[in-house]
């Protein structure tokens, strides 16, 4: 549908802050009216919606902060557990314990980039993995993987859509909770997320497919990135 509202605003609202187009509390695709827990994210949800041109058709692509917002309440509230379960699963392939073998500069690229992550991650939640080379499979301590869906429980419905996003655009539970911390900025993800890609370009150049799914994967890291930090202390349960 194209813009069919002249004025976006925020109010409170219960449970939260809702987003109004003319007065009117926007709703999700559910029918849900959407209420985020802070001030600042309602606003940067409407300032999406203020920034469609008029008369310009409304892209949900262009409106990421909206989307996951919308996700959390219309999906994650009634399948809590099966997205922690989405989640927590990658702790048992994480990207960062897959390692190339040759040559030394992509290993070294790798180690830089990923050990600091596994290193916080077992002195932040005492989660400790083991890395391999190559893709065979290894099989990471079952405490490890416990520790991690502890970690990933302790996020709100709203906060585990961009969790949720975040692990499966990067490959790594482990790098979406360090973002979800402030341990790594969305631009530093993206830079970790692609490392064997950027190492790739550097040696055989770029071309326009791949250069288009990389910016897609830059711009959804960034947008959750953004959303966590919006929502501040409030990602997490109380």
């Amino acid at each position: 549908m194209k813009r069919f509202y002249k004025e976006t605003a925020v109010d409170a609202g219960e449970g939260g802050y809702r987003v109004l187009l003319d007065g009117k509390p926007m709703r999700t695709p559910a029918k849900s009216i959407l209420v985020v827990p802070t001030l600042s994210l309602a606003e940067a949800i409407a300032g999406e919606w203020s920034g469609v041109p008029d008369g310009a058709e409304i892209n949900a692509a262009h409106l990421p902060l909206t989307r996951l917002a919308a996700t959390g309440l219309d999906r994650v509230v009634s399948r809590r557990e099966e997205v922690i379960d989405d989640t927590a699963k990658y702790a048992g392939s994480d990207l960062l314990c897959y390692r190339a073998s040759t040559p030394d500069s992509l290993v070294k690229s790798q180690h830089d980039a990923w050990q600091p992550l596994l290193d916080w991650a077992a002195e932040r939640y005492g989660a400790r993995f083991v890395v391999t080379e190559g893709i065979r499979f290894v099989e990471q301590p079952e405490e490890a993987k416990a520790r991690l869906k502890e970690a990933v429980s302790a996020y709100t419905d709203v906060a585990l859509s961009a969790l949720y996003n975040l692990t499966h655009t990067s490959g790594s539970v482990v790098m979406a909770l360090a973002v979800a911390e402030g341990r790594l900025t969305g631009e530093e993800a993206f830079g970790a997320a692609q490392v064997e890609e950027l190492y790739q370009i550097e040696r055989w150049g770029d071309d326009p497919h791949a250069k288009k799914q990389r910016e897609g994967v830059h711009k959804d890291l960034e947008s959750c990135a953004r959303f966590l930090m919006l929502l501040g202390d409030k990602k997490l349960r109380e």
